[in-house]
């Protein structure tokens, strides 16, 4: 059997939400346990888009099997009109085998998002991928007020998960508090997945 991991999954455009994860994968193993990122692979509007079975840069593509065996989940996408983006959607909606036989339930999650404008639907987006996770019967995991980047950010940051504001190019890198708040996840969904840790038989 494979060593306890915390599966990092997420969906980048423009690379802010993927700085994301490899924030909180950095707050994960702070804690002593794997993070594994792993992405999703873009959809078209007419039919699900042919991509390569590896990605030319950046995480490989989640399976199944990736989020059966997690010991927690931290799930990321960019802002799309206050929702997440299609393609992690996507997935989620083929998780129905997983919900059948309870392979979630139990296990820690915890959601983050980075958008261009400041009020472009942050905790809307966060709320939505809350949703799916709260049917797999996941413990949802927010960031508490004891984190003191979620009273002094100018930028992203919630207590339902870390945010980013990206700006309206796109650019604008992740700030001190950001950073601060996407290792705070990390380190709280590895924590609480090491206290939760019994035999699953």
């Amino acid at each position: 059997m494979s060593a306890p991991y915390i599966l990092v999954l997420y969906y980048s455009r423009h690379g802010a939400t993927a700085e994301m994860a490899r924030q909180i994968a950095r707050g994960v193993e702070q804690a002593g346990l794997e993070a594994r990122l792993r992405t999703v692979p873009a959809v078209s509007t007419e039919c699900e888009a042919t991509a390569p079975a590896i990605p030319a840069e950046g995480a490989l593509y989640v399976s199944l099997d990736d989020l059966r065996h997690c010991a927690g989940l931290a799930l990321g996408s960019p802002t799309r009109f206050g929702n997440m983006a299609a393609p992690l959607k996507y997935f989620l909606d083929g998780t129905s085998s997983l919900w059948l036989t309870g392979e979630l339930v139990g296990k820690p999650a915890g959601v983050f998002t980075s958008t261009s404008s400041l009020h472009g639907g942050q905790e809307s987006t966060l709320l939505s991928m809350m949703l799916p996770l709260l049917h797999h019967g996941m413990l949802l995991c927010g960031l508490p007020y004891s984190e003191g980047a979620l009273l002094d950010t100018r930028g992203g940051g919630t207590p339902y998960g870390p945010s980013h504001h990206a700006g309206a190019d796109g650019k604008r890198a992740l700030d001190e508090h950001e950073i601060s708040l996407c290792r705070a996840l990390g380190l709280r969904l590895a924590k609480t997945a090491q206290q939760l840790e019994t035999p699953r038989g």
